[in-house]
Formats: structure tokens, C-alpha cells, sequence
């Protein structure tokens, strides 16, 4: 079976990658998944979107991920506006989701979701969090987070 891979397969290939695969494998666990699509001629033109998307994401090299930690560390404020109880609790909890989303509307870089690492793993309280980013497996860079309560 000839399938498209739209995420990295670990012993497969990564995002955008043309595959052969058995048919069990690609039925079974990468189609239902979402992890590939079947390889069609309109689905192959798509593999240049793919592979464009993922290469926007990526940081490329210790002189970017210098940068992008320069930029993420001089951002003044970066806040998140959350529902809260009388108490202060949170209703649910912060995402890293939630984290790179506030990092993008305060005006820093794009960051993917999957590079944030939140203290004790989540946040279920209003205040400010030390919130690290890993953009290159040599470089972190730390943020500021302040949780509000939203009016």
C-alpha cells in the first residue's frame, strides 16, 4: 500500500514522505491514526504543502534557536485570560496549547505546542509561572507567564 505520511513515523519516514507499507499496517494503525493518507496524484501535490508547513515550524539550527530565545526572553508580558471559580481556581487547565497561544498574540514567534514544558505539568491556578521552551535540544528559554482571571 502506497500511503503519505503526514506526521514523523518513528522507523517510517517523516512528515511528507512518500511510503510503501504493508496493508495491515497502513489500514489498521496509520490511516485510522490520521498519521498518513492514501497516495493519490491530487494527494502528492499536497506533499509540497506538507513539507512547507513542517519546515516553518522547524527551527533551523543553534543560530535560529539563538535567536527565537532572544525574542521569546524579551517579551515584556505575556498573559492568559482563563475562566476561574471565586477562589482563583481554574475551570480545567492551562495547555501548552494554551501557552504557545499566548506567546504568539503577545507578539513573540510562533512556537509549536509540543516544545512547551509547563511547571508540575499543568497550571490550575491564577498567578505568574516560569514557563520553559525547548527550541534546540542546547537551547531553552524561559517565559513569564501570568494566568488572570478573565471578566
Amino acid at each position: 500500500m502506497k500511503l503519505i505520511l503526514t506526521a514523523a513515523v518513528e522507523n517510517l519516514g517523516e512528515a511528507g514522505d512518500i511510503v510503501v507499507v504493508k496493508d495491515g499496517y497502513g489500514r489498521n494503525y496509520l490511516l485510522p491514526r490520521g498519521l498518513a493518507i492514501k497516495a493519490t496524484r491530487g494527494a502528492e501535490k499536497q506533499v509540497e504543502g506538507i513539507r512547507r508547513a513542517q519546515e516553518a515550524r522547524e527551527v533551523r539550527g543553534l543560530e535560529h534557536a539563538n535567536e527565537l530565545k532572544q525574542a521569546l526572553e524579551g517579551l515584556a508580558a505575556v498573559s492568559l485570560d482563563v475562566k476561574t471559580h471565586d477562589s482563583g481556581k481554574l475551570f480545567g487547565s492551562v495547555t501548552a496549547a494554551d501557552v504557545a497561544g499566548a506567546i504568539k498574540t503577545a507578539g513573540g514567534p510562533v512556537v509549536d505546542k509540543r516544545n512547551v514544558v509547563l511547571p508540575k505539568g499543568h497550571i490550575k491556578a491564577t498567578g505568574s509561572y516560569p514557563v520553559t521552551v525547548t527550541l534546540h535540544p542546547q537551547v531553552e528559554a524561559t517565559v513569564q507567564l501570568a494566568v488572570v482571571a478573565a471578566s
